[in-house]
């Protein structure tokens, strides 16, 4: 599977951006399905994952209350709703999918996705 993320742009402190990522070449739904994020001189961190029903999705405690990943299999692309965002959430967003939940909390999944740049000012 290919995943092409957009969205991202520069946004004020305090306000929204949804960023998504597209799959391409197979169905996101037959895979989990993963947000994460690298900003400048820091280690790529989890924010979010889902399972391949989308039924349940996981967040890391950085982003849980102001991030919610969704799916829409119509369009076979994820989502990543970001609000009351701040500055420390600039950073290059990045999906990514794997067909075990595990390879994408610990990091490690097959398929990633390109990134897209989000910039937060404050």
């Amino acid at each position: 599977v290919q995943l092409q993320a957009s969205g991202g742009g520069l946004v004020q402190t305090g306000g929204s951006l949804r960023v998504s990522c597209a799959g391409s070449g197979r169905t996101l739904s037959s895979y989990a399905m993963g947000w994460f994020r690298q900003a400048p001189g820091k280690d790529r961190e989890f924010l979010a994952a889902t399972i391949k029903s989308g039924e349940s999705t996981y967040y890391a405690d950085s982003v849980k209350g102001r991030f919610t990943l969704s799916r829409d299999k119509t369009k076979n692309t994820i989502y990543l709703q970001m609000n009351s965002l701040k500055p420390e959430d600039t950073a290059v967003y990045y999906c990514a999918a794997d067909l075990k939940l595990h390879n994408i909390v610990v990091l490690n999944p097959e398929y990633w996705g390109q990134g897209t740049l989000v910039t937060v000012s404050s």
